[in-house]
């Protein structure tokens, strides 16, 4: 190819990649379901979206390289703290058992329905057995199943990438070498690439640890430093052992998520950017090297096999995986119904199908075709079906927000008593020993104290928390916190404004949108509370009386609307108004049931 050639290529390939995740969210659909055809269509219709004649040999080690940083981003994700009871049991059971039982189960119907060689069954067997954090997170996250679910096929998806990955090598050797060493020898062969990608992710992690808590490098440095360290063990552990790369770089990313003396922020722009980018090049790229011709007599016998996959193996793996644990019977289900193909199963039949067409195993020339119609056929159904599933099964997460307070004074208080009555699920947090005494004896829940602590001291994400309100007195405090907490929050951080500009030293500076209306800051909603104003709810059909402030709107479907400095919410006929009353308005009523 000319200079121009591959200008070309490289640059259709990156436009279409982050064209194809762009319209995907505009659609609300996984951007797999875009990204898969749109790498074909181009293949089939240009000559220049062609990585092997782009890179050449080099096309295959940057595939695991990339596929490696995957990795390592996902695993800083896997907190082992949030593996709680029965779920790390449910966990290494869908790891191992379903592992062989989708690798057999597999293996075997590609024989008869895909008209293959044995050998190249057994490694159409062990690629299907990955699925992968790039397919499952988007996925779990459009989906929003409870917090144990998203738990457990998260940790599945990251953890089965690499043992997939080490099984694809060790399978790909045996079969072109003609390997005939026993079941001994194959576990030996396992139990050492095994070892050397830990041992790789181990040193890896150390010297990370070292970097990040010694040299407290920055969040840029600190970010290429992760970078760097990911790309260069895995290569170093893949020059050892084929796909030992892939276990060191989740390991790495593990440990880091739990060794203690490393604050890694819940969000990780630079590397969730990086990770989204070339998770798009690679399905492009990928899917462009799979021709229509070598589609022509494989797509009804692999949706066959993606059939009995997803109505059957998957089903009966879910079950092993969770009988006997507290695991309901919903939740069960729709792990069963959870297990999309990724992009490690696509780089794996792209780096070994060209090698096992020349090395004349009958069959390998319909891997990759195979593969390619099986993530897609998954992605898709997957994709489409997931949360009708899971809302049948009701396993999704309530749709009533729930907002964190922080603070203790007593109109927060009040609020909370407010916006509990609406049927919120409120949580709040305060620093003081007598103001936690009031929450509690006002029937509201409280928020550990790490739980604060965690979030704005080591950037740790606050886990089923739609929305904070920062409601102390301290407006620095306020200013601080929402900046650190605006990462770690699946939804809004507001904070008090400051009473004017020379109040304080960092909130008159600090962007981001304040509570309430102009001039209803924290001096003055105490002075107004000490002059007899309460916090009322009202429905909002009734308008908002003359001396009464507008603070929250909560919609019908529980979401909270709140007033800010550049935002006014509608009413809607079905809302409930949270107000600020005159002197002499009710206060709200202690919450029932709610005790701590």
């Amino acid at each position: 190819m000319t200079d121009n050639q591959i200008l070309q290529g490289l640059g259709l390939i990156v436009v279409l990649s982050v064209g194809s995740q762009l319209v995907a969210s505009r659609l609300r659909i996984p951007p797999l379901i875009i990204l898969l055809p749109v790498g074909f269509t181009a293949g089939a219709l240009t000559d220049i979206v062609d990585p092997d004649k782009l890179l050449g040999d080099a096309f295959s080690p940057m595939v695991s390289l990339a596929v490696a940083v995957i990795l390592y981003e996902a695993g800083l994700g896997l907190d082992v703290r949030r593996l709680r009871g029965h779920m790390r049991r449910v966990v290494a059971r869908l790891i191992w058992c379903g592992a062989l039982i989708t690798w057999a189960a597999a293996a075997t119907l590609a024989v008869p329905l895909l008209g293959m060689s044995k050998s190249a069954a057994v490694m159409l067997g062990v690629i299907l057995v990955v699925s992968g954090p790039t397919v499952v997170g988007p996925l779990l996250n459009f989906v929003r199943p409870t917090e144990r679910l998203q738990h457990i096929l998260i940790w599945e998806g990251s953890l089965i990438d690499p043992v997939g990955g080490i099984l694809g090598a060790l399978a790909f050797h045996a079969v072109v070498a003609s390997d005939d060493r026993g079941v001994a020898g194959k576990l030996g062969q396992f139990a050492a690439s095994s070892a050397v990608g830990l041992i790789g992710g181990g040193v890896g992690a150390a010297v990370l640890w070292f970097l990040l808590r010694r040299l407290r490098l920055g969040d840029v440095l600190g970010t290429t430093v992760q970078l760097a360290a990911a790309v260069g063990v895995a290569a170093a552990c893949d020059a050892i052992r084929d796909d030992t790369g892939l276990i060191a770089a989740v390991v790495m990313g593990m440990a880091l998520a739990n060794l203690p003396g490393v604050a890694l922020p819940a969000r990780r722009p630079f590397l969730e950017t990086l990770v989204s980018l070339i998770i798009g090049l690679l399905f492009v790229s990928i899917s462009a090297t799979v021709t229509p011709a070598s589609l022509r007599h494989v797509v009804l016998p692999t949706l066959v096999l993606v059939a009995a996959l997803v109505l059957v193996i998957r089903p009966l793996i879910s079950f092993l995986s969770t009988v006997g644990t507290d695991v309901p019977r919903g939740e069960r289900a729709f792990i069963g119904w959870m297990a999309p193909r990724g992009i490690v199963a696509a780089a794996t039949a792209s780096t070994f199908s060209a090698t096992l067409v020349a090395n004349g195993i009958g069959g390998a020339e319909k891997i990759l075709p195979a593969t390619f119609l099986v993530i897609v056929t998954t992605v898709t159904l997957y994709g489409l079906s997931a949360h009708s599933v899971a809302r049948r099964l009701k396993v999704l997460r309530p749709a009533r927000a729930r907002p964190l307070l922080v603070g203790g004074d007593l109109w927060a208080i009040d609020l909370g008593r407010a916006l509990s009555s609406a049927g919120l699920d409120v949580l709040m947090w305060a620093g003081r020993d007598p103001q936690r005494d009031l929450i509690r004896a006002a029937g509201l829940r409280l928020a550990p104290g790490e739980l604060l602590a965690a979030a704005t001291g080591e950037g740790a994400e606050l886990e089923g928390i739609t929305g904070v309100l920062l409601l102390t007195e301290e407006d620095d405090f306020n200013a601080l916190a929402s900046a650190t907490l605006r990462g770690g929050v699946d939804g809004f951080v507001h904070r008090l404004g400051p009473p004017g500009r020379s109040h304080g030293v960092v909130a008159p500076y600090t962007a981001g949108d304040t509570l309430f209306e102009a001039g209803l800051n924290g001096p003055e909603l105490v002075r107004r509370y000490e002059d007899g104003a309460r916090i009322v709810s009202r429905p909002a059909r009734e308008g908002v009386p003359a001396g009464y402030a507008l603070l929250f709107l909560v919609r019908p479907d529980g979401r909270l609307d709140p007033v800010t400095g550049s935002h006014s919410p509608r009413p809607g006929a079905d809302d409930t108004a949270i107000l600020l009353g005159p002197p002499g308005s009710p206060r709200p009523s202690p919450v029932p049931g709610r005790t701590e």
